[in-house]
């Protein structure tokens, strides 16, 4: 019995250091990745501005579909890693500019933006992919940290 309070302790303790080490960290975080690819901007255009499009080939999107539109925006639902969100298309220049936007409340445990900016590169282009984004739970936020901050958009590149 001594020692299931002594793990039960030391979980509690490990838990509160996490919690103090997660409020330290800022909510709020930017994170740009790039890749440079052998495809102009307007054949890459269709794959970026489709949040459908990299179902099967991107591991973290479990699914992806269009609903209708709000205020006259361009809405999706995404799972991506496990978590169902509602997608809002902010910004579209084709075949260079798109930003989409997180439709979650403040007190939501994570939200934001992805810019994506295609540009020329030799015959290719270089995509990068910006987010601009907060984690408001002190556990993600270690958690987040501890994976990397670019991994969201690393793996979506």
């Amino acid at each position: 019995m001594k020692i299931v309070l002594l793990v039960v302790i030391g979980l509690v303790v490990v838990i509160g250091i996490l919690v103090l080490i997660g409020w330290a960290l800022p909510r709020e975080h930017r994170a740009s990745s790039r890749i440079t690819l052998s495809r102009p901007p307007a054949e890459l255009w269709p794959v970026v501005r489709n949040p459908a499009a990299l179902q099967g080939t991107w591991k973290d999107l479990k699914s992806a579909h269009r609903l209708p539109d709000e205020a006259g925006k361009e809405v999706w639902e995404q799972n991506v890693g496990g978590f169902a969100t509602k997608l809002l298309i902010e910004e579209d220049r084709p075949p260079s500019h798109l930003v989409t936007r997180i439709d979650a409340p403040p007190d939501a445990p994570f939200g934001g933006k992805w810019i994506y900016e295609l540009q020329p590169a030799g015959g290719g282009s270089q995509i990068t992919v910006t987010e601009d984004g907060y984690v408001s739970n002190p556990l993600f936020r270690v958690m987040m940290h501890l994976m990397g901050v670019h991994r969201s958009a690393d793996a979506y590149l």
